[in-house]
């Protein structure tokens, strides 16, 4: 996907010199972010229809609606309510609900931005799963495997060591597209399809399997190399949400203040007019490809490090994680900032889904239901803008047609 230009100053600003204040504004209300949330409501407007029509006492108001519809509105509006609200309550309203919270958004986040960095370059990085098991994998064997290690080197080092293996099977790809133009879809889609198998196959081989163990798991993780909670061991989220946040301001310098997040950049908007320039496609492909491996090497590794994790590894610890990021980055429109909201509203609708099914008995298929609208709204934007009338010039009115993508 190209880079669109960004977009342009309001009359009277002025750019650089502008406040702190009126560039939040201006992100704020830009088309993009507008749509973003509009498409969010839009979806969850259809789930809370949904959550309506499966309702039991709705549907037997429905059988005299002629009569009396306000007994179906009624009805309707309490099954709506209790469902949302149950929803909120599991995702914010205790301490313990935003740790859920927090810590379901902390590998959407990374692996979102797995997923947000090539897209930058014009790339798309659906290898995301097969990264994000790689990492795990390298990283809970650095966990079990060194027991000689303080809790201070023997962490950093399992992290290092799982971000290391996600960028050098991330760069696989981007090797291939740069010297034989092999497109990178097929060939990440391939690598996920030998990452899932050849972690199967280690996990039962006397250097990764559980003594007495005849399933497909690891030793158990070294406390040493265990992600602390920060707030106790009675508050679920670990620090990986720390390490999750500081990877996307890492992600945000790189892509928007340094030399190499130019070339990214150009090469995305336009690879001919790059080289043209002097810039090498190719080094910027295969770095691009190693950044995002990295990334999803550490989401792999927060799992299997931190709490969400089971203390091992196994076969199944990713549990699509790598796709879920490429829901996360479409809704952050490959933005680092967006990409951390992204994975916080997914995280939440996770948390919040469970209470919320546990509460009123509204399946929890919804969560993926609403998820699956979200990004259904976002690739059609123009739906979004024509149904709500946004100016392109970025506010809410009556004629126009803002840009999809970008911003």
């Amino acid at each position: 996907m190209s880079e669109q230009p960004e977009e342009q100053t309001e009359p009277g600003g002025s750019g650089a010199s502008d406040s702190f204040g009126e560039r939040l504004r201006r992100l704020v209300m830009s088309p993009s972010a507008v749509t973003t949330v509009l498409a969010v409501l839009v979806a969850l407007a259809i789930g809370a229809l949904l959550v309506a029509l499966a309702d039991e006492d709705t549907g037997e108001a429905l059988a005299y609606f002629t009569s009396r519809p306000s007994d179906t509105f009624a009805a309707a509006g309490s099954s709506v309510t209790a469902a949302y609200a149950a929803l909120f309550d599991g995702a914010f309203g205790s301490l313990n609900a935003l740790s859920e919270t927090l810590l379901s958004a902390t590998p959407l986040i990374l692996a979102g931005l797995a997923v947000a960095v090539p897209f930058r370059a014009g790339l798309f990085n659906i290898g995301g799963e097969g990264q994000v098991l790689v990492g795990g994998a390298a990283a809970g064997y650095v966990g079990f495997a060194v027991t000689t290690l303080p809790f201070a080197l023997h962490l950093p080092l399992a992290l290092l060591v799982g971000m290391i293996a996600g960028a050098l099977f991330g760069a696989i790809p981007g090797v291939l597209k740069a010297r034989t133009g092999a497109h990178e879809v097929i060939s990440t889609i391939m690598l996920n399809n030998i990452a899932g198998p050849l972690l199967l196959a280690l996990l039962v081989t006397p250097i990764f399997q559980q003594a007495g163990r005849s399933d497909p798991i690891s030793r158990p993780i070294a406390s040493t190399a265990t992600l602390p909670s920060p707030l106790g061991s009675n508050i679920r989220v670990d620090a990986g949400i720390i390490v999750a946040l500081l990877a996307a301001v890492a992600v945000w310098y790189v892509i928007d203040r340094s030399t190499l997040g130019f070339q990214i950049k150009a090469v995305g908007a336009n690879a001919v007019a790059a080289v043209t320039a002097g810039m090498s496609a190719a080094r910027t492909t295969v770095v691009t490809f190693a950044m995002a491996g990295g990334l999803a090497g550490l989401a792999g590794s927060g799992i299997v490090l931190g709490a969400s994790g089971v203390g091992a590894v196994t076969g199944t610890f990713s549990g699509g994680l790598g796709f879920d990021g490429i829901t996360v980055a479409l809704l952050g429109r490959g933005r680092a900032g967006g990409t951390v909201a992204a994975g916080l509203v997914f995280g939440a609708l996770r948390a919040g889904g469970l209470r919320m099914q546990a509460r009123t008995g509204t399946p929890i298929d919804l969560i993926v239901v609403i998820q699956a609208l979200v990004i259904l709204f976002i690739a059609a934007p123009l739906l979004v803008q024509q149904l709500f009338r946004i100016r392109a010039a970025g506010g809410l009115s009556g004629s126009g047609v803002a840009k999809g993508w970008g911003g």
